[in-house]
Order: structure tokens, then sequence, then C-alpha cells
């Protein structure tokens, strides 16, 4: 049992019987997801991502330092984490086109060797969540 889970069952074990029934009563509320309009770091994000492309497409290997990249990285597996634990469903990449499949797999490989994850715990985790 999680730590927040023992603390709420601690939490409903000490209060008067009358309490507990009445909040055993109420359906728990799921908060509302709210899905990102196209504000200013969505815009933000869709032009660094279009200039990474150019740089690319020129041969240039060096618009991001290692640290930016990985900052970069970093907020986008937490905000995509979040959005689908959340229940907002959607690919990370758009379209097979524009990344290759070695470039996936070479991502992977890379975030799973950061996570000190192995294929295996990323198979089990898939079988267990559905995902």
């Amino acid at each position: 049992m999680s730590a927040r889970k023992a603390a709420a069952a601690k939490a409903a074990s000490t209060k008067p019987a009358d309490r507990r029934g009445a909040a055993a009563a109420r359906p728990a509320v799921k908060p509302a997801v709210k899905v990102a309009a196209a504000g200013m770091a969505s815009a933000d994000a869709t032009r660094l991502a279009a200039e990474i492309e150019r740089a690319l497409k020129d041969g240039r290997l060096d618009t991001l330092t290692p640290q930016a990249f990985q900052a970069l990285m970093a907020a986008l597996c937490k905000s995509y984490g979040t959005q689908r634990e959340a229940g907002v469903d959607f690919l990370p990449v758009a379209d097979r086109s524009s990344v290759t499949p070695t470039d996936i797999m070479t991502m992977t490989s890379s975030l799973l060797k950061a996570a000190n994850l192995a294929v295996f715990e990323l198979g089990m985790w898939q079988s267990w969540t559905g995902r």
C-alpha cells in the first residue's frame, strides 16, 4: 500500500462512524482534463521544432547543446506521461514519415538506458498497463 493510501486509510479509521459513512457514499470526483489550446508555449515549441528540422537538413548537428536537449527531452517526457495519465490519448509522433524507425529505436533505447530500464521491463509494464 502506498504512503498516500495508508494515510487515507488511517484518517478514515479515526473519523466518527457517521462521517465515515457520508464520505464513503460520495463518489470520487475525477478532475477534468484540460487539453492545451494553441498557446504561447505550443507556438514556441512548433517554432523550435522547425528550427531544429532546418538545421538538420543543413547538416548542422549543433543546434542544441546536450544540456538543452536533455532539459527539453525531460520536459517532453514529463508532459507526455502526465497527459497520458490524465486520459489524453495521442501518439508522440504525428506520422511515420516525419521520423524514421531507426530514429525512434535509437531514442527509445537511449531513454531506457537513461532510466536504467531494460526492454524486458518495458514489455512487462506494457502488459500490466495495457499501453
